[in-house]
């Protein structure tokens, strides 16, 4: 895990390298600062050396200046080491989503990414920067600051010895017993996350049926159980401070108590062992080591909580896409023919859960193609494996002659437009959202797709035309409106394969009708697969594809299916009814 993430370090290697070279020299700094300062009170005020006080004064001053030097570069190279490895994380993982299939997205609820590209990675990114500081300078400290102890008074030094192992059995049992809440916390995160995108995306509705208050519950449920889990974490490291302040005073009033004794024996001389410099230069020794490991607490709860937040990264880091271009990929399709041979379909990739069940289809180039079905019959399963949005269970997809899996999967997914079910427009003017389909395409283009679309019916009677600006999510377009833009978006491509799925459910049966009469006169050689629920969007389809619980039932042109298929006239015997009404 620690080597997955330090790879996303890379360009701002230096400044991590470079913060625990500085930190050292700032620990060394600190640590010679109570010895010059005890040759200073020894042998200099308590003699009444002026010369020798201000020889000992200036070095304690340059000592000083310089441990501040290094204590300000050492913070500025950690700053960018630790934001620029954040950055890089965020990159890493984003674009790893981007390659994702639709069965690896499937593993991750849109708020948990969200979590784990912002809240997780700022507490890897804290833990980085405590790490590449703190966790350099409290062990260092400790170390010089015990070999100082020792080289003035090892007897006295021994307390020493004594805590730490008091102090590091205690930090063991805190971050054993905090970190299963972290873990937990994180997970509710994700969950809040989710309750807050539900209810911003579906806020007509909850407003609409005068939800609010059970929307509220919702989020305080999950509020109330963060705050009670991290709460609970927070009560087990406040043991922390506790037991340090303790270790710290005792440790002093240890030192304290013997030394004095020992400066009375003396009578203070250095000669005896021990001295008033030496006294307060064994104080600060002790101050440094027990803040040393109180540093070190605070590395550790910080890892404690970061750790889960490290594992959540990794995993969106090591999901593999199971949907991968193959070595030497055909990169050209030939044409829109479509076949389907004993094709089998499971999301959870079980052959006792199949979607899609022995699919035997053959579709010509240029042919129009309505596919009809009830809820759950797995109509936009079979539409999405002709892009290779999944890959068949078993059984094989041809497009062009050739399987799907033989192809790269751009140029593959370049000749196959989709139109989803739900359509999507993203915040910008209506020329970038149908860019999204050819990236060059010109005024003419844009004009022509949206006239073949419908869409320009309505985007000529806004103010700015195409150059009107779009809502996140379409939201300042009606339903119809959306799902023209969209279709425009997709002609845009020239692809060789067009699907519509469902995507017409909004438009009025006229436009409907414009809109298929457009399909059969401009782009004759594109084969058109549709989605619908209404009969009327598919009777003159070339062939009909009735799907019952993911099998194909029966295909067959309008009059054939009238005659011959229950289904498909139940349905239509159904929908003449509702209009005679």
């Amino acid at each position: 895990m620690i080597k997955k993430l330090l790879k996303c370090v890379r360009e701002y290697k230096i400044y991590a390298i470079l913060t625990p070279l500085l930190v050292a020299g700032e620990a060394a700094m600190d640590v010679l600062i109570p010895y010059i300062m005890s040759k200073l009170i020894d042998n200099g005020i308590e003699k009444g050396d002026m010369a020798y006080t201000w020889k000992i004064g200036i070095l304690l001053a340059f000592v000083c200046i310089v441990a501040l030097a290094f204590g300000m570069f050492s913070g500025i190279t950690a700053a960018k080491a630790s934001t620029g490895f954040a950055s890089n994380l965020r990159h890493d993982m984003y674009y790893r989503i981007q390659n994702y299939s639709f069965s690896n997205i499937d593993k991750f609820s849109p708020a948990s990414i969200v979590t784990r590209l912002t809240t997780d990675v700022n507490n890897v990114q804290n833990a980085f920067q405590m790490i590449t500081r703190v966790a350099v300078r409290a062990p260092l400290m400790l170390i010089f600051a015990v070999s100082m102890a020792f080289s003035i008074n090892a007897k006295l030094s021994l307390v020493f010895v004594a805590v730490i192992p008091i102090l590091g059995g205690g930090l063991f049992l805190i971050i054993k017993k905090a970190h299963p809440i972290f873990e937990k916390v994180f997970k509710l995160y994700d969950k809040l996350n989710n309750v807050v995108a539900e209810n911003l995306h579906g806020i007509r509705v909850v407003k609409s049926f005068v939800r609010e208050e059970r929307e509220n519950k919702k989020f305080n449920d999950v509020s109330s159980d963060i705050y009670k889990n991290f709460s609970k974490a927070e009560k087990i490291l406040a043991f922390n401070s506790p037991l340090m302040q303790f270790s710290m005073y005792f440790c002093i009033i240890l030192i304290s108590w013997f030394a004095a004794h020992f400066i009375v024996q003396s009578g203070n001389n250095p000669d005896n062992g021990m001295t008033t410099g030496l006294l307060m230069t064994l104080i600060s020794y002790a101050s440094q080591i027990l803040m040393s490991l109180m540093m070190l607490s605070f590395v550790f709860v910080m890892i404690t909580i970061s750790r889960a937040s490290a594992g959540r990264i990794v995993e969106v880091l090591d999901e593999e896409s199971d949907i991968v271009s193959p070595e030497n990929a055909v990169n050209e399709v030939k044409d829109g023919s479509i076949v389907f041979e004993n094709v089998d379909f499971s999301y959870a990739k079980d052959k006792n859960k199949l979607c899609l069940e022995g699919v035997n289809l053959y579709i010509k180039a240029g042919e129009t193609v309505g596919i009809i079905g009830g809820t759950g019959s797995s109509k936009t399963t079979l539409v999405h494996l002709i892009p290779r949005l999944y890959d068949a269970t078993n059984g094989s997809v041809r497009v062009g002659g050739r399987d799907v899996r033989e192809y790269d999967i751009k140029s593959l997914r370049d000749e196959v437009a989709v139109v989803l079910q739900k359509n999507v427009l993203f915040s910008g003017t209506i020329k970038e959202n149908l860019r999204w389909g050819k990236e060059d395409a010109t005024d003419e283009e844009i004009k022509h797709a949206c006239v073949l679309a419908c869409a320009d019916e309505f985007v000529e009677t806004f103010p700015d035309k195409y150059d009107t600006h779009i809502e996140q999510g379409g939201a300042n377009v009606s339903g119809g409106q959306k799902q023209r833009l969209c279709i425009a978006r997709a002609l845009l491509k020239k692809p060789k394969i067009l699907i519509l799925d469902d995507s017409t459910s909004a438009v009025d049966t006229a436009t409907d009708a414009k809109i298929r009469k457009a399909f059969r006169e401009e782009i004759p050689n594109t084969t058109k697969i549709i989605i619908a629920q209404r009969i009327s969007s598919v009777q003159e389809a070339d062939k009909i594809i009735v799907l019952d619980d993911g099998k194909v039932n029966d295909v067959g042109n309008h009059k054939e299916l009238l005659e011959r298929n229950s289904i498909y006239r139940e349905v239509y015997t159904s929908q003449q009814k509702g209009a005679m009404e």
